[in-house]
């Protein structure tokens, strides 16, 4: 067994590419394979990374002998299939956020992992990030006392084509899965888990998926977390985590932020600033670490376990369930 994890790549999109990009930046990890559903889509991806075997099906390279782990880059609606595919094929599996549309399948999702003793774990990139990880170790020591409130939003605007994936409800469109699930990842980390109370607004636009939201959790306690997301406007990048003696801040952006800052007690204590300047694009975390529980034996990661993404993906059922918006599979 080589000392670089030999990884291969499902889907050649954009974060397809991104993660390439990572991976090929990386002293311990190589890309053996990539795999489409059109050869010439597949070869102008090999060509581009310099990846030798390039599969035309999905499930070519599943069965690829030379593959260790997958990382799954396809669209929302395509993760849980693609995902055991290759794990029947005896492959770990990274997959992208969001793990799968609903409960139901990431259940599904981890059966088939216990039951092919194969690891798998859910991408979601910004709890390796290591300024995330050092807001989250600031929190866990004390630092800010206890956690008060977060604020995070997520939003861009993006005048979508027709037939766009990300305006197809039964894809899994809207803004939620796809860049919600990012606040709500920060508040989750923050509060260590899920809230009691949950209480949001959508607007539901184009083709009935969430074009904004609003959420607000509670927390026993008294915690507040409040969220939100769009794909038709622009918000601020900014996560901030505030305490009972200080107060937190993500910055721009605060998914993958290379900049953290705490302030203590009053206005006039200065905030103190650290810099985690990325190794590559950010990526690169979430692919060691799966890598090392890889070469551990290990079947789920510590960071992103499969409670963790249940627990999440929980959330976000919940919250379609009080719109009424329903995926493909649901």
């Amino acid at each position: 067994m080589s000392d670089k994890v030999a990884w291969g790549i499902l889907g050649t999109g954009n974060i397809a590419k991104q993660f390439a990009t990572a991976l090929n930046a990386m002293d311990d990890a190589r890309i053996v394979a990539v795999g489409s559903r059109f050869q010439e889509s597949a070869d102008r991806f090999g060509e581009q990374f310099g990846i030798e075997k390039r599969h035309a099906s999905y499930e070519a390279l599943a069965n690829d002998p030379n593959v260790e782990i997958v990382y799954v880059a396809t669209p929302h609606g395509l993760h849980k299939d693609n995902s055991i595919l290759c794990m029947r094929g005896g492959k770990g599996v990274l997959c992208e956020k969001p793990f799968a549309l609903n409960r139901g399948e990431v259940e599904e999702m981890i059966a088939v992992a216990e039951e092919e003793q194969v690891f798998l774990m859910e991408a979601m990139w910004t709890r390796f990030i290591p300024a995330v990880q050092q807001a989250i170790q600031w929190i866990a020591d004390g630092e800010i006392g206890d956690v008060r409130m977060v604020q995070a939003s997520f939003g861009f605007r993006w005048d979508a084509p027709e037939g766009a994936a990300l305006f197809d409800p039964a894809l899994g469109g809207g803004s939620l899965l796809d860049v919600g699930i990012y606040p709500i990842t920060i508040a989750h980390l923050a509060y260590g888990g899920a809230p009691d109370v949950i209480k949001s607004i959508p607007y539901l636009g184009r083709n009935g998926v969430d074009e904004q939201l609003g959420v607000m959790f509670g927390y026993e306690g008294g915690g507040l977390a409040m969220l939100s997301s769009a794909i038709m406007t622009d918000t601020p990048y900014e996560a901030y985590i505030m305490g009972s003696k200080g107060m937190i801040t993500l910055h721009d952006s605060f998914w993958n932020a290379s900049r953290v800052s705490i302030r203590r007690g009053n206005d006039a204590v200065a905030p103190k600033m650290l810099e985690f300047p990325l190794e590559c694009n950010g990526y690169e975390y979430e692919a060691r670490e799966a890598g090392q529980c890889l070469r551990a034996g290990k079947l789920e990661s510590a960071g992103m376990s499969h409670a963790i993404s249940r627990e999440v993906i929980s959330l976000l059922d919940d919250l379609r369930g009080e719109w009424g918006l329903k995926y493909l599979t649901d």
